[in-house]
């Protein structure tokens, strides 16, 4: 416990500094953290990133995370021209099929392109959060990381009914309830302490909290399972007590690009 503490606070003294700086500084962050979670994930499958499969999968991811909006240099090839050199890598990496003699298989390839597009979408939209507004990507955080406490917390007090057993046997129902109600109770705070009144009314940021909850322990779900399939435990080191930088993320991947959408509606 008192590694994992001093891992977080570590982590937080790196990471929030950057996070209020944002522009360059915070895209390189993420395109760090981002790349760290593309070794991670593609470690699983035995694909080594110091290879041509893991070189074109983080060209891929690098191309995706390519912020439109704020760049200037993006902004002179476009959407078009981004898309371009995106599709340009998925045929060079159809072309390294054939050329390794099938070694490397179209099973293979979809593992690489589906990864990156988990990875890349769920940091593109930190990326897209942070320059909507720091407060954002900070109600975002908060709301994560209380769920996951009163996830935990009522869990190991009032949990009884397994959650998803055969997934991750400690979660269980009530735990789940429990880190809802206090995202509900953080999201409150945010409404009367924040200017975030201005973007939601009460209920609709209720609801927004509530679906941006249950989707956060969704994306943690996912990738217990994916541990669970490839027998993993963590999916890194990295991280002193918490395990790989994909297993402090997981649930940031799925919560930042529905609260972007959730914004738009």
């Amino acid at each position: 416990m008192t590694q994992r503490i001093i891992t977080a606070i570590i982590a937080a003294l790196i990471f929030l500094p950057i996070v209020f700086i944002g522009g360059i500084p915070f895209v390189i962050l993420i395109y760090i953290m981002a790349s760290i979670c593309l070794f991670e994930i593609l470690r699983m499958k035995k694909i080594n990133l110091m290879t041509v499969p893991g070189i074109l999968s983080l060209f891929l991811l690098w191309i995706f995370l390519l912020p439109i909006n704020y760049l200037n240099f993006v902004q002179q090839i476009g959407l078009e021209g981004k898309t371009a050199l995106f599709f340009l890598g998925v045929l060079i990496f159809l072309c390294y099929s054939f050329i390794s003699k099938n070694t490397f298989s179209f099973e293979h390839i979809g593992y690489c392109l589906l990864s990156v597009l988990y990875i890349g979408i769920g940091f593109y939209y930190i990326i897209e959060t942070r320059a909507v507004g720091v407060l954002f990507i900070f109600f975002a955080l908060f709301l994560i990381w209380a769920t996951d406490s009163g996830a935990y917390f009522v869990g190991r007090a009032l949990g009884k009914r397994k959650l998803a057993p055969h997934i991750s046997p400690n979660k269980t129902i009530e735990g789940s309830i429990g880190g809802i109600i206090t995202a509900i109770i953080v999201a409150l705070l945010f409404y009367f302490f924040t200017d975030i009144n201005l973007e939601f009314q009460l209920f609709e940021l209720m609801i927004v909290t509530v679906i941006l909850s249950i989707f956060g322990q969704c994306g943690d779900l996912v990738e217990s399972a994916l541990k669970r399939y490839y027998h993993v435990k963590d999916s890194g080191t990295i991280l002193p007590g918490h395990g790989g930088m994909l297993d402090r993320v997981d649930s940031w991947l799925f919560v930042m690009p529905l609260l972007i959408l959730l914004r738009m509606l």
